[in-house]
């Protein structure tokens, strides 16, 4: 542990102590979220962020010592050369390991080994050392007179053969080939002969080149999705160099053929040919390989993230609050599905309307909608954004203003509904409801708290990605894991309203805990302090110290559940009341004794900057919600479909989604449009996300619209 706590200091830049504290909690089972809020002391306030990416290094860093001590185990008996051993001893990367460990591994004869067992290797070494020609007549001189009844072709054939199985097979040269690839390389495509009409998507890629280390993310997964569908053929390269790059020129080049041989001259015009030979034969293929499966590597790494970005304003927005809605899941033929809920997202009524073609039963569906609003005291109707979404909100609107209803209508999201209504967890929720109004469910709840019911949907089913079905499925779902525990738990969890899939989330607990709690919940009723936890099956005093925190109770027996602050530090609180001979209770919201307490902090030093001034925060404002306030967009009622819209119009719209090249934005006629990264401001932009963010309401301006490829191209307009 002490050589990789130090190297992770190191690279943190974080003091050792910290480091080490780190490790220790992570081995202790603590979780993120825990460590991130509640032991900022112990890790010197490192946020969620960065303790994530610490943990995935200190995870690749013991995968590294463990690879690293079953190699040196396999070539205990083996003729590695001391120096070998050194290097793969201070191997730092897993790259490197297996290009040291490469050459011992060989499970089959190479040509280079076939020309060893005919005593070609000092022929190599010879030719190698510029003390022997490579014309024939030299080669059969020198076969003749070692006795080697081969001609002088097969002879120069099986030399090259070492020579080039030496050079191609080091590591330090395939080190340094890599990395002058990957920072001077060009990456480029063509196109496979008869694929252009079959791959026309494809057609910006048919005749392509770029730097390597300019090409986006998003770009090189569309080139690897174009060689995976047989369409492109990818080729890595130096501009202009097909011979062994002079960079790459290294002082131990005279010693790889044999270890006896030293010379104090630089590389002669003999040695360049070989060196040439190995480079466009064995090198360059062996790197391409390597640079190309990095490049993808790197470009899942980019998507993941741009994904999990996108999950996370998704899950993060602001929730309109504990209302009576009426769900809306807008269709044609099969009809309109209605589902009303209450404010704690608990159904109430439901049923199906028909106001559309074919059936265009309107009066009908009126009278439904009417009644369902004026009989629930509905304050917002909630309609998904998919087919027959803008014909639906037309008709509801027009309703509320005909009848003056007590309520507004606004058009949501409904990515991933469908997959909702159909899960075992909807099925479990609606043993009895028809698959179609549980969509309309989950379209109502999401309004009322986007992260409560979202929580409830894979991640990969809510559409904020890009090129999700291309990425490695563990790590897209360990990625978008993190971030769904991270919101939840910044948020917090009300345990006496939350689902099972909700607290599922919360650190420490499991979802057979999270299970536990709810059939305590509705065996024994209302769960009445944090304290009670330990009563539930499974949950013990390591389980009670990672979740208590995240969990609140409202209106309990104990005031402090329903903040953030830890149960362990109750105590504390109780002290910091005393000083000001008040009880802890009567220091939430009591702005005045909170001022007096931050003059009193040095008399608690023991407790910790952090967390006292954490305390101090949660007592200001107990649970306060981190989401922002909710707003909602109004779209133009005369623009429903894509003909609708017009070069020039200015319109508002809703941010579904956030790429490397732009923002796509629902402007309410079934076809996002595009803000290039270009027209996202007028001055440049290098992430999108710095200015905009899933869930936000953009005004834009129509600069282009492509109605046979469904396109709109947009301006953003004062970001």
């Amino acid at each position: 542990m002490n050589s990789i706590s130090n190297t992770l200091s190191l690279e943190f830049s974080i003091l050792k102590k910290h480091s080490n504290n780190i490790i220790q909690l992570f081995e202790e089972g603590a979780t993120v979220p825990f460590i991130a809020r509640y032991r900022k002391e112990n890790t010197g306030g490192m946020s969620d962020m960065d303790l994530r990416s610490f943990y995935d290094r200190w995870q690749y860093l013991v995968e590294l010592n463990k690879r690293r001590e079953s190699i040196l185990s396999l070539l205990v008996n083996s003729s590695a050369p001391d120096s070998v051993i050194l290097k793969i001893r201070n191997a730092t990367s897993k790259n490197e390991l297996e290009d040291l460990y490469s050459p011992f591994k060989k499970t089959r004869k190479s040509k280079a080994d076939e020309a060893r067992d005919n005593g070609l290797h000092y022929l190599a070494v010879d030719i190698w050392s510029g003390q022997r020609s490579d014309t024939l007549s030299a080669i059969d001189a020198w076969c003749r007179k070692n006795t080697i009844s081969l001609s002088p072709e097969l002879a120069l054939e099986g030399a090259t053969e070492i020579l080039s199985e030496a050079i191609s097979n080091d590591s330090d040269i395939l080190k340094q080939g890599r990395t002058e690839l990957l920072n001077h390389g060009f990456l480029s495509s063509r196109v496979l002969r008869g694929k252009k009409e079959l791959g026309e998507k494809f057609r910006d890629y048919f005749d392509y080149e770029e730097r390597i280390n300019k090409v986006p993310s998003h770009r090189l997964l569309a080139l690897f999705r174009g060689k995976k569908e047989s369409i492109l053929k990818l080729n890595v390269s130096l501009k202009n160099e097909t011979k062994y790059p002079e960079k790459l020129i290294l002082s131990h080049l005279n010693q790889l053929i044999d270890t006896n041989f030293t010379s104090s001259q630089g590389v002669t015009s003999l040695q360049r040919k070989y060196l040439n030979i190995a480079w466009e034969n064995k090198l360059l293929p062996k790197l391409e390989t390597d640079v190309l499966a990095q490049l993808k590597e790197r470009a899942e790494e980019g998507a993941i993230q741009v994904f999990a970005d996108n999950l996370q304003d998704l899950l993060m927005a602001a929730p309109a609050g504990a209302y009576r809605v009426l769900g809306i899941d807008p269709g044609f033929r099969n009809g309109v599905k209605l589902a009303v809920i209450d404010e704690q997202g608990g159904l109430l009524d439901h049923g199906v309307i028909y106001p559309h073609g074919p059936q265009n039963r309107i009066k009908e569906a009126n009278d439904v909608l009417s009644n369902l609003i004026t009989k629930h005291k509905i304050g917002w109707v909630a309609i998904g954004n998919g087919t027959a979404s803008r014909e639906t909100e037309k008709q509801v609107k027009e309703l509320i203003s005909e009848q003056s209803l007590d309520c507004r209508a606004i058009v949501v999201s409904e990515a991933g509904a469908s997959v909702y209504s159909a899960s075992p967890i909807a099925i479990q929720e609606f043993p009895d409801l028809d698959v179609t109004i549980r969509g309309a469910v989950s379209i109502a709840r999401r309004f009322q708290d986007p992260l409560a019911e979202l929580v409830k949907i894979d991640p990969q089913a809510i559409g904020v990605g890009q090129y999700q079905h291309d990425l490695k499925v563990t790590q897209l779902s360990k990625t978008l894991g993190n971030v769904v525990e991270d919101c939840v738990n910044r948020v917090g969890v009300d345990i006496n309203l939350a689902s099972v899939s909700l607290l599922s989330y919360v650190s420490g607990l499991t979802n057979r805990l999270a299970q536990n709690i709810v059939d305590y919940r509705q065996q024994k009723g209302r769960i009445e302090s944090r304290a009670e936890l330990l009563k539930i099956k499974g949950i013990g005093d390591k389980c009670f110290e990672q979740c208590a925190g995240f969990l609140r109770i409202l209106n309990g027996k104990e005031p402090l559940d329903q903040s953030g602050v830890h149960p362990e530090s109750y105590p504390l609180v109780k002290d910091m009341a005393a000083q000001l001979r008040l009880k802890a209770r009567e220091l939430i919201n009591n702005s005045s004794a909170l001022q007096q307490l931050k003059l009193l902090a040095p008399n608690f030093a023991q407790a910790g900057d952090f967390t006292y001034s954490d305390i101090l925060a949660e007592l200001d404002k107990p649970g306060r919600d981190p989401r922002p306030e909710f707003r909602y967009a109004s779209f133009d009622q005369s623009v429903q479909k894509l003909e609708d819209v017009q070069e020039g119009m200015i319109l508002e719209g809703v941010v579904t989604n956030v790429a490397a090249f732009g923002a796509f934005v629902d402007l309410g006629v079934h076809q996002d449009g595009l803000i290039h990264i270009s027209q996202l401001a007028d001055r440049f932009v290098k992430d999108p996300r710095d200015l905009v963010r899933v869930g936000q309401i953009v005004n834009v301006t129509v600069i282009e619209i492509d109605v046979q490829r469904k396109r709109i191209a947009l301006k953003a307009n004062g970001l």
